[in-house]
């Protein structure tokens, strides 16, 4: 719920909370710790945030976010339930906004969605390139975004817009364009029956900006570089940045963003290289998570790719 209506809700709820009961917030990004302070004092050490990530029935990830009141006890019971009943993998993150996978996936998908746009590629060719193929959730990009429901990611955009103005990455946050449209239109993705792309019949079909209409759909990764994406990850990231093909050097872009936003931004959203990782391995369907693969293709040479590439203003940020 919006932080007004927990506000409002907090004095009907207080009373009736026994005294052995973990208070928890299940919201995707709002900070915990403010919502606390609505809460009395006697509840406000067992209060938390236990954020399941969406579809629970299916995503593996539990995020757990402490308050500076919370009692650590009150994180290990729930740790200790989330992982042994419900057989969920749990990552404890910092009460930033959008927590971990949030912050890093919302973040990710955004900056794929500029890179499509540079690269001039279409939905379906998009999502072909950052599903299996990547070593990703089969849905790519732009169909989980219908999944998710295109204004359900909208609202978790807002949340980075609204919390982090001094984000180096801020201006990487701005609504895209063709997402405010879809939105307008109503068409939020699957549950509306269209967005990105809309099934009619048996035939599935995209959407093409510059028309503003659907066309059919059904566009993949060109040969090569299906090829190149079965190397190994040090001549995989090689081949990817020397490439001309334009669905290469858009793989190398997002994922050479992926690393740099990821880097970043470590030390103030996860105690933890391998929490990040398997917030996005959890979260988001990730063989692998940013700093794995960054690792397993060489920290140096990858570093000096990047650090080349912003000097060259091509990064999402300086």
């Amino acid at each position: 719920v919006g932080r007004q209506n927990f506000d409002a809700w907090t004095p009907k709820i207080a009373p009736s909370v026994a005294a052995h009961a973990i208070v928890a917030s299940n919201t995707s990004g709002l900070s915990i710790t403010k919502l606390s302070a609505a809460l009395p004092d006697g509840i406000k050490p067992r209060f938390c945030g236990i954020h399941f990530f969406n579809p629970p029935r299916y995503m593996a990830l539990v995020e757990l976010i402490d308050t500076p009141t919370t009692r650590p006890e009150i994180l290990d019971q729930l740790e200790s339930f989330v992982t042994t009943s419900l057989g969920k993998s749990v990552v404890r993150a910092h009460d930033t906004p959008n927590f971990i996978a949030n912050r890093v996936g919302i973040a990710g998908m955004l900056a794929t969605m500029k890179e499509a746009e540079t690269f001039g590629l279409s939905y379906d060719v998009v999502d072909d390139l950052t599903g299996k193929k990547l070593g990703r959730a089969s849905s790519g990009t732009f169909r989980t975004a219908d999944v998710v429901g295109l204004d359900t990611m909208a609202h978790v955009i807002r949340t980075l817009q609204d919390n982090l103005a001094d984000d180096p990455f801020f201006p990487s946050y701005a609504t895209p364009p063709v997402l405010a449209r879809l939105i307008e239109q109503g068409a939020l993705g699957q549950k509306t029956g269209a967005g990105f792309f809309k099934k009619v019949g048996k035939d599935i079909l995209r959407l093409d900006p510059a028309k503003g209409d659907y066309v059919p759909a059904g566009g993949k990764a060109d040969d090569i570089v299906v090829r190149i994406l079965k190397k190994a990850p040090a001549e995989r990231l090689k081949l990817l940045r020397e490439s001309k093909n334009p669905q290469a050097q858009f793989l190398w872009s997002i994922l050479r963003d992926g690393f740099h936003y990821a880097a970043v931004h470590l030390g103030s959203i996860a105690e933890s290289a391998r929490d990040i990782d398997f917030a996005m391995r959890w979260g988001f369907g990730m063989s692998q998570g940013p700093f794995e693969l960054w690792q397993a293709a060489g920290w140096a040479q990858v570093t000096q790719w990047t650090q080349e590439d912003i000097a060259a203003g091509k990064a999402l940020c300086a």
